[in-house]
């Protein structure tokens, strides 16, 4: 986790914008209204609260800033080191101290003014004060206004500074100008550093991240650094200095063998040399790029010489206990162009990081704590038989299998060996043809023709696709023939000639009907069917169909009532009751022959027969969720009664525009100004 993120800063405002933002503060949460007639002690504490109000706000600002800024002594060494050289901790503690020192002024301030004002005799001499007591605490806000603008820069350039944690496994790179830092980089994290042919490109410190054994591990890329005095260095490099003199990381020192970044092997090794102090009692590793373009074997006597020069301070920082000889671990080669040695150079980090961190543990007092805990048991002959390791022979044929596919596998080239071998990027066009499938490998290359004799070839590469037309429109009558088939068929063996033919004569009506239906849709006259009101025609009526069926020597009678049946009725129209059958032979008989008037049957007594209407409201329907007639009584009336607070106030919701007072008192009374009495 890092522990010192700088982006939690709080913006620091100008002096203009403190005094803006604590005055209008004051007017809004103070009290705005003062009468001379009421009594001094109520005067002198309207006066006093704003005062103290005002200094609290001035005093809170200010102690914000004071504290949430980094105290150089109490940080890490890296990061008070690192902000120093960007900002000079000389001007970055005095503007501090300004601010500090207007929080204890402004206090004071606000102190003897409220002292004055238990004093005050009058409205006019308490308002005075009140003045004078906020425009010194302005006064000495605008004071400091360069140092505000001086801290919101730093915080600004803070809030952009790499979040690195210098307790992390960290590798650091380092070296000349223009050696393939960055490039490296890029490589091994998933960082974005920018890369250009011209030196001086990184002028700030990078962070990525790279993962090794599951373990995660801070790769820092620093500013090219040159070989002059310690004087003569500007903050680029000043940059580099620090972390190397302040993390506890393996370093990388970045060798140009080849000579393309403008510095020759005895200047680099100069470099080296003046800042191998730096590289005390961290691993050190001597990293020679760009073998591309030229071998380390190819060297000359005197640059090898003082590679060796370097290869033997490396071999210092070896742990105790490894092989002298041990030159992989500190002079490795590489080349970040084409990939060869970047995994190495990053394992060897990796494992000299670990090895460096498991030896100071082991030096510390608390493994003696642990020693005592551990058991290692280490097994002992029992007699002098050989036992060979049991492999099974699908093992074995299998490790054979991977071998011979990893030799194919480096004897083919790929399409990026090929791209580099041609010329690289640009230049080289990989060929898609090559892969085709044909009778003869000759064809590959041949161009194809679009057009032949004024036709498009595209359009007959199929030679076969006549016949595949055909093969499908039979299939296509075959599956119209299965579903026709799965239909009901009447057997007509036991039926008499009449019936045969009359099944005959339906069989090919309900075949046409079919045909007309398909071609409708074929011809997309699939229209919604219309109204009866509307199909003056006639076409689909009772009648109709009862003279088709007499025509096929059919009954039509049944046919016609059982539509009739199902058809939808229009309504009902009132019908006049009759006596209940319950009255028996005696019962008075009433002439209901629809002659008699209503003022008749209502002198008789007899009801009109009700036409249908709608339930009551509290009766319970099925699904609507309600237990019982209760329930829903009481749920009706729950939701009344939520509406009619919003019925009352004419139905105004919650993101109606309201406009409670048209002239707030706060905002429209006090002392008016010349010229803003309109009713003179």
């Amino acid at each position: 986790m890092v522990q010192f993120n700088f982006k939690g800063i709080t913006v620091v405002p100008s002096g203009k914008e403190m005094v803006d933002i604590i005055l209008s503060r004051t007017q809004r949460q103070t009290p705005t209204v003062v009468h001379k007639g009421y009594a001094i002690n109520r005067l002198r504490q309207f006066y006093m609260r704003k005062v103290r109000f005002t200094q609290q706000n001035f005093h809170d600002k200010l102690s914000a800033i004071v504290d949430e800024f980094p105290r150089l002594e109490g940080i890490h060494p890296f990061y008070s080191d690192l902000l120093h050289v960007l900002y000079n901790k000389d001007h970055y503690k005095l503007a501090l101290g300004q601010v500090n020192t207007a929080r204890n002024l402004i206090s004071k301030i606000a102190k003897d003014y409220v002292r004055l004002l238990k004093y005050g005799d009058s409205l006019y001499r308490c308002k005075c004060l009140k003045v004078a007591a906020l425009g010194r605490m302005c006064t000495v806000i605008k004071r400091i206004g360069p140092s505000l603008a001086y801290l919101e820069q730093v915080r600004q350039h803070m809030a952009r500074l790499p979040s690195i944690d210098p307790n992390m496994r960290t590798i650091l790179i380092c070296g000349y100008p223009n050696v393939g830092k960055s490039s490296f980089m890029n490589k091994i994290t998933r960082a974005d550093v920018d890369v250009q042919p011209y030196a001086f490109t990184t002028k700030s410190l990078f962070v990525g991240h790279t993962d090794y054994k599951y373990l995660r591990y801070q790769v820092i890329d620093t500013p090219g650094i040159l070989d002059r005095p310690f004087e003569d260095r500007n903050i680029i490099e000043m940059c580099s200095i620090t972390a190397l003199a302040h993390l506890r990381s393996a370093v990388l020192f970045f060798l140009d063998i080849s000579g393309s970044c403008g510095y020759t092997v005895a200047q680099q090794a100069a470099l080296f040399h003046s800042i191998k102090s730096l590289f005390l009692n961290k691993p050190l590793m001597i990293v020679c790029n760009k073998i591309d373009l030229q071998q380390l074997d190819a060297l000359s006597e005197d640059d090898k010489r003082l590679v060796d020069g370097m290869k033997a301070e490396a071999l210092k920082t070896l742990p105790i206990g490894t092989d002298p000889n041990g030159e992989q671990q500190v002079l490795m080669t590489m080349s970040t162009l084409t990939d060869e040695g970047v995994s190495n150079v990053r394992n060897i980090a990796c494992e000299r990081i670990l090895d460096q961190r498991v030896e100071i543990k082991m030096k510390s007092k608390k493994i003696n704590d642990c020693l005592n805990r551990f058991h290692v048991a280490m097994p002992k002959p029992r007699d002098g038989k050989e036992r060979p390791v049991c492999i099974p022979q699908q093992v074995l044929e299998q490790r054979a299998k991977d071998q011979e596919a990893e030799k194919e596998k480096e004897k083919r080239k790929l399409e990026k060996d090929l791209e580099n071998e041609n010329g690289g990027a640009g230049v080289y066009s990989a060929s898609l043809k090559k892969h085709y499938l044909l009778a003869n490998d000759e064809w590959k290359e041949d161009i194809i023709p679009e057009i032949i004799d004024g036709h498009n070839v595209a359009d007959f590469m199929d030679p076969d696709i006549l016949e595949r037309l055909e093969e499908l429109e039979r299939e296509e009558g075959l599956r119209i023939a299965g579903e026709e088939g799965d239909d009901f068929e009447i057997d007509g063996d036991n039926m008499t000639p009449e019936e045969r033919e009359a099944l005959n004569e339906i069989r090919k009506r309900k075949k046409a009907l079919i045909q007309e239906h398909r071609i409708k849709k074929s011809t997309a006259e699939s229209r919604p069917i219309v109204p009866r009101k509307f199909d003056k025609d006639r076409q689909f009526t009772t009648e109709r169909m009862g003279r088709q069926l007499s025509g096929l020597g059919l009954d039509p009678s049944k046919a016609i009532e059982r539509a009739r049946s199902r058809s939808v009725s229009r309504g009902r129209k009132r019908e006049r009751s009759v006596a209940a059958d319950g009255a028996g032979d005696d019962g008075m008989e009433i002439d209901n022959d629809g002659k008699g008037s209503n003022k008749k049957l209502r002198l008789r007594s007899v009801s009109r027969s009700r036409s249908r209407s709608r339930a009551p409201v509290e009766e319970v329907i099925p699904g609507e969720g309600f237990k019982d007639k209760e329930q829903k009584v009481k749920a009706i009336k729950l939701g009344k009664k939520s509406v009619k607070k919003r019925n009352k106030d004419a139905r105004k919701g919650e993101a109606d525009r309201v406009i409670l007072n048209m002239m707030p008192k706060h905002l429209f009374s006090g002392k008016r100004g010349i010229g803003k009495t309109s009713r003179r």
